[in-house]
């Protein structure tokens, strides 16, 4: 190295190098520790006892073949019996749920004869059920039962008496389910004069396409209409076909022994196929048969989002939890195969594990490396991986006819209303996927279709109303999966997770309003908020091939031919080119790679992002000056947390509140769904809410709710009356679960602090000190470092109060921008946690520092009038 680039490395004193010396030192031997409890965890797994259990074991498992017949038959009885005791009461549930919706939706109609007949005809089955519940009560308390060797602990029934009795909440939650899965309208024989009922339904307004092109199918099927329903496969013929007959049906199974050929010749293999065609499920199992599990290998299969990670298996994983993995495993030894499925998503992590499974490729002959993607990307990550050959799928059977607007739509949630009314009217049957940016605009569509619907009755078809996006329960998330009834239609209204990753059978009709939700760094003023923008072409013909794969299909987009070739891009920008990468940097420095600018991308992302990153890890201690890891560093990219979170939690170790931290941060995680407000109880809810607001700020009230559900036995009911969202709450205590294991991992103590206000916000603030504001002379709030200026969310605690110095968890941008869970801090604490970043003429410049500024009065605080309202 020339000595023009050794002048430019800071030298360091004796004690300073001393230091870097023995927190490098700290920072291996920490390393070595956890890989060491990684090995001893695989042995446990892999060895349970000694050769003497062993042994039993094999005795116990050699049953003789006439004690199989007897013991099966047994426990397939006694598990049916415990199925059906639950189904019981979970199919009462909905029968009790779908009686009160029928009142209510059709209270005021006349029903047909056959629907009053079904409708008493359920009603006498529920109150026959309710006698029987009584009946079985008292013959429990007359009688004592003999408990059954079945009934351990681990597997005991619920006793009636343990039921949670009703409330608002129980109400309110049936409503959301019941709106999710109802069947709005009802059945009529004679539909009579379709276009007088349609200038009902949409008030006369009507939106003009025009059919542009006809994406063209891979098979050679008549297009004719009329044949269209004879050709199409029922979902009844579907029940008929066995898991064998299935997969064979599947675009990708003719092709199984040339992919498996081509895996055999190829170390890597681009496979790109049409969503729908069976990659994601078949290929592992080829794998599989073809011997790539043998001497204990595994078989590495990746997913960017949850819910698709979900819907396919348990067994498959997303693509953090494997860049995870290689912390402990660098070069992936347990796995002979490595599938990165979706990866046109092009999420932050797939495009860190692009670099990483390239450069093991390099040096490990025998890994298996599979890139699966749905759209034309393929050549792109053909040219990345050095020239390795694509195989292509197909996969839509049917054409498929685009139509666009004649003008362009000003309100596209209303446009989408009257699209699926439309269609529902004037189409012949098929099941519709509406894409809508996120699950506010999803509720609203929703909300708005229920209510046109509602007035419709009895003069048109079924119509089901699916939503899906990430924060909805799992159980509301698999009703989309359901077939649809006969005689009735099916729509579903889904974020951009319905583009490529999941798969819903009978999508007939697409629309497509052109708008996603994105995650948006801007490196100059250092904010990241999540904005609607258009989506590309390539994501708006991925949309339109979700029809077309069981019938002809169609596609209305809700915009002009004129917008889609003008002002949409060719594709969709990375995620690593638009998001703050503090936590890829961090990753990146824990696996060894110190070359951050150099590392080996699909797309660079700008070094302006890098070297905020950089900056920030620094500032956080992440990195010393040189930009090596340290040990905290070390220890905070263990934590599945953004950086100044896993800071937080670390810094807990010093001020003594750990117990309260690993709260607060799991609350963080579900704080946008911990509480709700239904219309017709808001004012009831608003007063429940504020029963739980503490002095300090939004991160003490979420730290109360959680230790009051605590004291109340995590019971559902304290829920119910609270207006607090018990699936929230229980996702949060999974996620303290998960920190608080991780604490112990990465060898820190957690105590409690009892309650002490200043030790916890101190604690925050040590993580969160990037994230402050105070309050100007003129009553606004301005970033301390950007200058930028925010307003508190009407939402939060201190909305009224305006404390001088705050302290926030995120911004959100809307119509201004607002600083969401907001704690008040002390301006001397940011020069106590961190003096290397702030200085006390940043807190001084106007001349209030440690001063009470008054409230502000007049036009600022007439403007700040609270607000409940999703757009805010």
């Amino acid at each position: 190295m020339s000595s023009t680039k050794r002048s430019y490395v800071p030298t360091d004193s004796d004690s300073e190098q001393e230091e870097r010396m023995k927190d490098l030192k700290a920072r291996d031997e920490f390393a070595q520790r956890l890989q060491e409890k990684d090995k001893e965890k695989t042995r446990n797994i892999a060895v349970k006892s000694d050769k003497k259990g062993l042994e039993e074991a094999s005795k116990r498992l050699k049953l003789e073949l006439e004690d199989q017949t007897l013991v099966v038959p047994q426990l397939r009885k006694e598990s049916r019996r415990q199925y059906l005791a639950k189904r019981k009461d979970d199919q009462l549930t909905l029968l009790e749920a779908a009686i009160a919706d029928e009142e209510y939706l059709f209270g005021k109609e006349k029903l047909t004869e056959s629907e009053q007949k079904r409708h008493d005809y359920n009603k006498k089955i529920l109150e026959l059920a309710r006698q029987h519940d009584q009946v079985s009560e008292f013959a429990n308390i007359q009688r004592y039962h003999i408990p059954s060797e079945e009934q351990t602990e681990e597997y005991k029934e619920i006793d009636d008496n343990e039921r949670v009795p009703n409330s608002e909440q129980r109400k309110w939650e049936e409503e959301r389910l019941g709106s999710a899965r109802l069947h709005f309208g009802a059945k009529d024989a004679k539909q009579q004069n379709a276009a007088k009922e349609y200038d009902l339904i949409v008030d006369g307004i009507e939106i003009d396409f025009v059919k542009a092109l006809t994406l063209a199918g891979d098979d050679d099927i008549s297009q004719d209409d009329d044949d269209d329903d004879n050709k199409r496969m029922t979902e009844k013929d579907l029940k008929k076909l066995s898991i064998e007959e299935t997969r064979r049906s599947l675009p990708v199974y003719p092709f199984k022994d040339d992919l498996i050929a081509a895996i055999n010749d190829h170390q890597v293999l681009i496979i790109e196929g049409e969503t729908g065609s069976g990659k994601t499920t078949q290929i592992p199992q080829y794998l599989i048969d073809a011997g790539y599990c043998k001497d204990g290998k595994k078989i590495g299969c990746t997913q960017p989002r949850r819910v698709a990670a979900m819907s396919v298996a348990a067994r498959y994983m997303t693509d953090g939890m494997l860049l995870r993995e290689f912390l402990g495993e660098p070069d992936l030894a347990s796995y002979s195969v490595i599938i990165i499925d979706e990866a046109h998503e092009r999420t932050l992590h797939t495009d860190i594990l692009f670099g990483l499974v390239k450069d093991i490729a390099r040096f490990r002959p025998d890994l298996k490396l599979l890139i699966s993607s749905a759209t034309l990307d393929a050549e792109k990550f053909s040219d990345f991986f050095d020239g390795a050959p694509v195989f292509r799928i197909p996969g839509r059977r049917f054409p498929v006819d685009i139509y666009y607007t004649k003008a362009p739509e000003a309100d596209y949630i209303d446009a989408c209303v009257v699209t699926i009314l439309q269609i529902h009217i004037t189409q012949k049957l098929g099941d519709i996927l509406v894409f809508l940016p996120g699950q506010e605009e999803i509720e609203q569509c929703q909300e708005l279709l229920q209510e046109r619907v509602r007035r419709l009755g009895t003069r048109v078809r079924e119509l089901l109303i699916r939503p899906i996006y990430a924060n909805l329960p799992t159980d509301m998330q698999a009703q989309v999966f359901e077939p649809t009834p006969p005689n009735s239609r099916k729509v579903v209204i889904a974020t951009n997770i319905a583009e490529t990753s999941i798969t819903i059978d009978n999508i007939i009709y697409v629309i497509d309003p052109g708008y996603c939700k994105q995650n948006s760094f801007n490196p100059r003023t250092g904010m990241e908020s999540l904005v609607v923008v258009p989506i590309s072409k390539a994501s708006a013909n991925q949309r339109a091939g979700r029809s077309g794969r069981v019938a002809p299909g169609k596609c209305f987009r809700l915009f002009t031919a004129w917008a889609f070739q003008n002002e949409l891009e060719d594709s969709t920008v990375p995620e690593i080119q638009r998001v703050h990468l503090g936590n890829v940097v961090l990753m990146l420095k824990s696996l060894g790679i110190n070359d951050i600018i150099h590392f080996d991308y699909l797309d660079p992302p700008s070094s302006e992002a890098l070297i905020i990153a950089l900056e920030q890890l620094y500032a956080l201690g992440a990195l010393n000056h040189l930009g090596e890891l340290t040990r905290l560093g070390r220890r905070m990219a263990e934590f599945p947390l953004d950086p100044m979170m896993s800071r937080a939690l670390l810094a807990s170790e010093k001020y003594n509140c750990g117990e309260e931290m690993l709260t607060i941060c799991s609350m963080l995680s579900v704080n946008s769904s911990v509480f709700y407000r239904p219309k017709d109880k808001a004012v009831f809810a608003d007063t429940a809410r504020k029963r739980f607001f503490m002095p300090g700020g939004d991160h003490l009230t979420l730290l109360n709710v959680y230790k009051q559900w605590m004291d109340s036995a995590y019971s559902k009911q304290w829920c119910m009356e609270n207006f607090v969202q018990y699936r929230s709450m229980c996702r949060a205590r999974d996620v303290r679960d998960q920190l608080e294991k991780l604490m112990e991992r990465v060898e820190a103590e957690c105590k409690s602090c009892d309650n002490d206000n200043i030790a916890i916000r101190k604690t925050i603030t040590s993580g969160y000190f990037y994230h402050t504001a105070k309050l100007n002379k003129g009553g606004h709030y301005r970033t301390i470092k950007g200058n930028n200026t925010v307003l508190i969310h009407p939402n939060s605690t201190l909305f009224d109060e305006q404390p001088q110095c705050v302290l926030y968890h995120e911004l959100v941008l809307t119509s201004k921008e607002y600083m969401r869970q907001v704690m008040e801090i002390n301006p001397s604490w940011l020069l106590e946690v961190a003096p290397h970043y702030y200085k006390p003429k940043d807190l001084d410049e106007s001349g209030t520092f440690g001063k009470k500024m008054p409230k502000p009065v007049g036009k600022s605080a007439a403007d700040l009038t609270r607000s409940y309202s999703n757009n805010e």
